[in-house]
């Protein structure tokens, strides 16, 4: 029997430049749409979450941290989509 990973949560202080240097470890690249979100971070805002600290930047890169009710951390990226309508 062979154990499968899929998926990781880490708690950091820059999740990008984390994904990135662990994309670089395992030789796995970042999927395209790991940028951070703009009109989706006011949509989880509604939702009930706390906005924390922005990484954005006007380029598209970066993220948005916010926490869930319970107060655990998540960041936000922005879409190919989105990206495109802001360049």
């Amino acid at each position: 029997m062979v154990s499968v990973l899929q998926n990781v949560a880490i708690d950091c202080a820059n999740a990008y430049e984390l994904a990135r240097f662990w994309s670089a470890v395992t030789g796995r690249p970042m999927h395209p749409d790991d940028k951070p979100g703009d009109q989706e971070v006011e949509r989880i805002m509604a939702l009930g979450a706390t906005f924390v600290v922005d990484h954005r930047n006007p380029d598209g890169t970066g993220w948005a941290v916010l926490t869930d009710p319970e107060g655990n951390e998540f960041c936000v990226l922005r879409s190919t989509s989105d990206r495109a309508a802001t360049s």
